[in-house]
C-alpha cells in the first residue's frame, strides 16, 4: 500500500500592526533568546531523549559512546506512533544505567544533517559509535519499546551468552520457546559485539583466535540482528558430547514441534549470515501455522517463497480432523540446503551454491480459519466462508494461486499436488468476475479476466488498460481524465479505452504490483505490450496515443544568458 502523506496544516499568525511597543520589544527579546539557544551546544532532553541539532550534535557524539538518533518530521504519522515507544525504551536504558543513549533530530529543520546522513524518510534511526559520523548504522528493528531497547542493548555487551557447562547450557535452552546456541571448536579472547573496541582488536564483533573463528564472528553478527531471539555460544568439549555434537553447530531449541534443530556450519564455505538468519525464521516458525492476528507478520516476514493454505471452519470436529494429514505433509518441505560435495544436510547453515539449489522448494503450511480472522482474506482468493474445506497454494513473488481438487486431503495427495505445481505442471487458478452486460457500451470499456485476451490482443486496435482497485485514492483522482480521455476517442474505431478491476481478476501473464497501472497494447501481431509511466492527464495520454505508443521527444528550451554588466572602471578582458 502506498501511504500518501497530506500536509493540511498552516501556521497562521495574528497581524501586529496595532501591537504596542513594549509588545514588539518581549517579542524581540524572546526571539533573541531562542536563536542564543539554538546557536549553544547544550543538549537538552524531553523524556530522557537527547534533542539535537547542527551546534550540539558533535557533542552528543563524543560524550556518548553508542548513540541512536531518530530523524523525524514532527507532521510525520509515523513518528508520532512510534515517539511513545522511543521515549520508553530510551528511559529503560538510562535506568539500566547503559553506555547507549537516545536522540532525536527534527529532520525539517535541521536540514544540513540531514543532508549529511542521506535522510529520505521518516523516521530514520541511525547508530552512532564512538563518535563517528561518517558511517553510522541503520537501525534494523522493530519500532517498539522492547525491540529498541534489546537491538541497543546487543550493540552494548555480549550479543551471545556464553555458555560454561551443561547446566547452564540446560537453562539457557528451557529459558523461552525458542532459543540458538551456537557451538564453536574455538577459543575467544573476548565476547560480544562491542569487545574490539575495548580491547584494540578491530573488530565490532568479538575476537577469535584463528581463521576458523570466522564462523563464530558470524555468528555474533546474527546475534547482534535478530534481538527477538536469545542466544548463546558454547566451546565447552562437554557440551559437545552433550549435545552429540561433532563439529561446529548452529542449534535452535523450540518447545514446540521438533525439540532441536541443528544446523551444521559447512566446513569448506563456512557459516553465511544471511543463510544462518533465512533458516532461524524458517525453523522458528511452527511446522503448521495458524493464520492470527499474533502470527500474521511472522507468516508473511519470513520470506517462504509459497504458502500451502488450508481453509477450514474450525467450529466444525470433521474439518478440524483435515489437519492431520496437513501437518504430515508439511515436514518434507521445510527445505534442506545441498552443498557443492554431494552431501545433503537438512538445514546447513552454508552459503549455498549456484549449482546447488535447494530441494525441495520450501513451502509454509498455514490453517485459515473462513469464520476467525482469515475471514478477512477470503475475497483475495474469490472465496466464500462456504467453500470451506478447501486447499490452495500460493506463489509469493507473484500471488499466483493454485487449486487443488478436493477428492482427497491425504498427505500423500497434499505432497503430489504441492511437487506437481513446483514442477509447472499445473496452471494457476486465475480470478475473473462476470462482464457487465454493457461492457462495451460506455466510453471506457470494461474489461474482466474472461474477456481480456480477447479486447487486448484484438490485432486490429490500440488498446489503452487502466488496472486499478476500487480502494485506490489514485486510481479515484484520475478517474476523471481516463473518462475525458475515452470521450475524447470514442469514435476512433481503432483506439479502445478501458479498465480492469485488478483485485477481482487476474491474468496468467501479467502480474500488476501497483495501483493504477497503465498498460498499452498497440495493434498488429506479436502480443506487445508498453507500461505507461508518464504524467496522468488528458493532454498527455492523447500525445502518447497520437504517437503510437510513446511519447514524442519535446525540444529542449533554448535560452540565452547575456553576461552580467560591467562595472564601470573595470578592465575588459
Amino acid at each position: 500500500l502506498v501511504w500518501l502523506l497530506v500536509l493540511s496544516l498552516a501556521w497562521l499568525g495574528p497581524a501586529l500592526g496595532d501591537e504596542e511597543e513594549d509588545g514588539e520589544v518581549v517579542a524581540e527579546e524572546e526571539k533573541e533568546k531562542e536563536e542564543e539557544e539554538v546557536l549553544s551546544d547544550e543538549i537538552k532532553e524531553e523524556d530522557n531523549v537527547l534533542v539535537l541539532h547542527k551546534h550540539n550534535f558533535a557533542r552528543a557524539l563524543s560524550e556518548h559512546r553508542l548513540l541512536l538518533v531518530e530523524f523525524y518530521a514532527p507532521w510525520c504519522g509515523h513518528c508520532q506512533q512510534l515517539a511513545p515507544a522511543y521515549a520508553q525504551a530510551a528511559t529503560e536504558l538510562r535506568n539500566q544505567s547503559s553506555p547507549t543513549r537516545l536522540g532525536k533530530v527534527d529532520a525539517t529543520a535541521q536540514t544540513a544533517l540531514a543532508t549529511e546522513f542521506g535522510i529520505t524518510s521518516y523516521p530514520t534511526l541511525k547508530l552512532f559509535r564512538d563518535g563517528n559520523r561518517t558511517h553510522p548504522l541503520t537501525y534494523t528493528g522493530r519500532a517498539d519499546t522492547q525491540s529498541i531497547v534489546r537491538w541497543m542493548q546487543r550493540r552494548a555487551g555480549p550479543s551471545a551468552t556464553l555458555l560454561h557447562d551443561t547446566d547452564t547450557a540446560a537453562a539457557f535452552a528451557n529459558s523461552e520457546d525458542l532459543v540458538v546456541i551456537g557451538f564453536f571448536k574455538v577459543g575467544w579472547s573476548g565476547w560480544g559485539p562491542d569487545w574490539g573496541h575495548n580491547h584494540g582488536h578491530g573488530t565490532d564483533l568479538g575476537s577469535v583466535q584463528d581463521l576458523q573463528g570466522k564462523a563464530a564472528q558470524a555468528f555474533y553478527e546474527v546475534a547482534a540482528e535478530m534481538v527477538d531471539l536469545p542466544f548463546g555460544v558454547a566451546e565447552a568439549a562437554e557440551l559437545f558430547q552433550a549435545y552429540r555434537l561433532s563439529a561446529d553447530t548452529v542449534c535452535l531449541f523450540k518447545k514446540f514441534d521438533e525439540r532441536q534443530t541443528d544446523f551444521p556450519v559447512d566446513p569448506e564455505q563456512g557459516l553465511d549470515t544471511a543463510e544462518l538468519t533465512r533458516l532461524l525464521r524458517v525453523h522458528s516458525l511452527k511446522l503448521v501455522m495458524e493464520f492470527t492476528n499474533e502470527t500474521s507478520n511472522q507468516i508473511f516476514s519470513a520470506n517462504i517463497p509459497h504458502h500451502m493454505l488450508l481453509f477450514l471452519n474450525k467450529s466444525s470436529s470433521e474439518q478440524l480432523s483435515l489437519q492431520d494429514g496437513f501437518k504430515a505433509a508439511a515436514s518434507a518441505f521445510r527445505g534442506e540446503v545441498r552443498w557443492p560435495h554431494g552431501k545433503d544436510k537438512v538445514g546447513g547453515c552454508g552459503a549455498p551454491q549456484p549449482q546447488c539449489h535447494p530441494c525441495p522448494a520450501q513451502v509454509l503450511f498455514v490453517v485459515v480459519d473462513v469464520n476467525g480472522y482469515g475471514a478477512d482474506v477470503l475475497s483475495f482468493f474469490g472465496m466464500t466462508a462456504d467453500d470451506a474445506p478447501t486447499l490452495r497454494l500460493v506463489r509469493m513473488e507473484n500471488n499466483r494461486k493454485y487449486q487443488m481438487e478436493q477428492d482427497s486431503f491425504s498427505d500423500t495427495a497434499i505432497s503430489t499436488f504441492i511437487r506437481a505445481v513446483l514442477d509447472g505442471k499445473v496452471k494457476p487458478h486465475l480470478l475473473s468476475a462476470e462482464p457487465p452486460e454493457d461492457w462495451d457500451t460506455r466510453p471506457v470499456k470494461v474489461l474482466v479476466g474472461k474477456t481480456f485476451e480477447q479486447v487486448a490482443f484484438d490485432e486490429t486496435k490500440n488498446v489503452f488498460v487502466k488496472f486499478y482497485a476500487p480502494w485506490c485514492s489514485h486510481c479515484q483522482a484520475m478517474a476523471p481524465a481516463w473518462e475525458e480521455l475515452a470521450e475524447r476517442y470514442k469514435d476512433h474505431e481503432d483506439i479502445v479505452i478501458a479498465e480492469m478491476d485488478a483485485t477481482a481478476n487476474e491474468l496468467e501473464n501479467i502480474t500488476i504490483h501497483g495501483f493504477p497501472t497503465l498498460h498499452y497494447f498497440p495493434a498488429g501481431p506479436g502480443r506487445k505490450m508498453v507500461e505507461y509511466k508518464s504524467a496522468r492527464d488528458v493532454e498527455t495520454f492523447s500525445k502518447f496515443l497520437e504517437n503510437g505508443g510513446t511519447l514524442p521527444v519535446e525540444p529542449p528550451v533554448v535560452s540565452v544568458v547575456r553576461n552580467p554588466p560591467q562595472p564601470q572602471g573595470s578592465p575588459r578582458p
